[in-house]
């Protein structure tokens, strides 16, 4: 039982690890790069369909981007969830056939900005993992009855160990971020 609730807890604060590298990942460097796309929705007949269902994207260029559609009608409405997409500063541009997007030289302020967003993004993350280790205690505390307490102490200090090497492993996905931002 205790093993089922550490494994689930393991389980649930990988996944959030994972989440938080694919949200650093759409944060924008100096280099155009697909994955920066990755959570555009764009609406496509009434719903919100992810970018990469819609369309290929090849970087041509260090700053260039190219959105291939699969269905051409859908070019306008790419277009437009690209420009709507905030932390980006992406100009798109149609053809009639694709989308090019160019991407603006990063300032040292925007650079910042960027630092910021990531620290937030990382903050949420671990927020997200100290959750999983709270409801991951209290059914640890509901087997009380169940197991004894030295099994019981000894299990919270393997979540504990669990809680901090996620935390470490977000804080050092988050640390190269930041130098990858913060390269000129």
């Amino acid at each position: 039982m205790i093993a089922d609730v550490l494994t689930d807890a393991g389980t649930r604060m990988d996944r959030a690890v994972e989440s938080a590298k694919e949200d650093f990942a759409t944060v924008r460097t100096g280099r155009a790069n697909p994955q920066l796309f990755q959570k555009v929705l764009v609406d496509y007949y009434g719903s919100p369909t992810p970018l990469a269902q819609l369309a290929s994207l090849n970087s041509p260029e260090a700053r260039t981007i190219i959105v291939t559609p699969y269905d051409k009608s859908a070019l306008k409405a790419i277009e437009q969830a690209i420009r709507e997409m905030p932390n980006l500063g992406a100009n798109p541009t149609n053809d009639g056939n694709i989308v090019r997007i160019s991407m603006p030289e990063l300032t040292e302020e925007r650079r910042k900005e960027y630092v910021k967003l990531v620290r937030g993004k990382a903050e949420d993350a671990k927020v997200h993992v100290r959750g999983i280790r709270r409801k991951s205690k209290d059914d640890l505390d509901a087997l009380k009855s169940d197991v004894g307490e030295d099994e019981l102490v000894r299990a919270e200090k393997e979540l504990d160990a669990l809680t901090r090497a996620h935390v470490d492993a977000i804080d050092e996905s988050l640390k190269r971020k930041e130098a990858e931002l913060l390269e000129v």
